[in-house]
């Protein structure tokens, strides 16, 4: 099977836990209407894939507790695309190829959807895993990595604007935005799929650094994909980072440098996956992907 394949069958596996999970919440019907509609935009996946690999890699197997793991990162991850696309963020009038919540309902229901998110994401953690000790850990990933000192760092540095500083000390905001943002959450989901799987803690370590090292990859390659795509290509406005003045790589070294920083990262990526022989493929395959996607 290629990696394509695999991926997509990852995010058919996804989605049906997702789909399970909110048909046994009790939640008002134009509510659970626009969860259900933000859930299933036909989006990747990745993070959530993620999750199941890293299990899969370190257990040889995808258990319950990481089905549900994979569940509540997709979870904040799609929240924190609800929030992002609000007018008094990016304020952006596509996701994943059709409207956004805001767009599709209203600004007030678009907030409390992503609110909603959020916090089932938790209650399923407490519920649905099967080990306390496990829950807890997973609880703690998940909190720290989107919580005021990850992605809402991130995203909170990335209203700012960058001021007169020299490129040194914006190379260095951009990391700090970029990593926040995107790179934690990529971090959690390997470290929930380690978590979830039991790995040894060298093992648990090198996902982790995996991880972290593909996020920033992946927003590097988000960021050129903004100036070079179509908005038809990305599934949402494209030239948006360059006309709201934003931070990214291209705009402060180029797309030349910028593709060069993504490669290296890339391949250390692959290097932290030498331990794992070749049971580490698709996650090596994925490192390349993330690299040379075109949306």
């Amino acid at each position: 099977m290629n990696f394509n394949a695999q991926l997509g069958e990852k995010a058919q596996f996804v989605n049906h836990t997702l789909q399970r999970l909110l048909a046994s919440q009790q939640i008002n019907s134009d509510l659970k209407e626009a969860l259900t509609y933000t859930l299933e935009a036909p989006g990747k996946r990745v993070r959530s894939a993620l999750v199941l690999w890293c299990c899969e890699l370190v257990s040889g197997q995808i258990n319950h507790n990481a089905e549900i793991a994979a569940a509540a990162v997709e979870m904040v991850h799609t929240y924190s695309l609800v929030h992002d696309d609000l007018p008094a963020m990016d304020d952006d009038d596509f996701r994943r190829g059709r409207p956004t919540c805001h767009k599709a309902f209203d600004e007030a229901t678009a907030i409390l959807a992503g609110d909603a998110l959020l916090t089932l994401a938790f209650e399923i953690l407490a519920k649905e895993i099967d080990e306390p000790t496990v829950a807890v850990r997973l609880i703690g990933q998940l909190a720290e990595a989107a919580g005021p000192a990850g992605m809402i760092a991130g995203q909170f540095l990335d209203t700012r604007t960058a001021g007169k500083s020299g490129i040194e000390n914006l190379l260095s905001r951009v990391e700090a935005i970029h990593t926040n943002k995107t790179a934690r959450m990529f971090q959690c989901a390997t470290a929930c799929g380690a978590i979830c799987g039991a790995a040894e803690d060298n093992q648990f370590k090198c996902l982790c650094e995996y991880g972290l090292k593909i996020g920033l990859g992946f927003q590097i390659a988000d960021d050129i994909l903004d100036v070079c795509a179509s908005s038809e290509q990305l599934g949402k406005t494209a030239g948006k980072d360059a006309k709201a003045g934003k931070l990214t790589y291209p705009a402060i070294v180029g797309i030349e440098k910028s593709k060069q920083l993504a490669k290296k990262l890339a391949d250390e990526a692959v290097a932290l996956l030498e331990p794992f022989g070749t049971k580490a493929d698709t996650l090596r395959q994925l490192a390349i992907a993330l690299l040379e996607r075109t949306k």
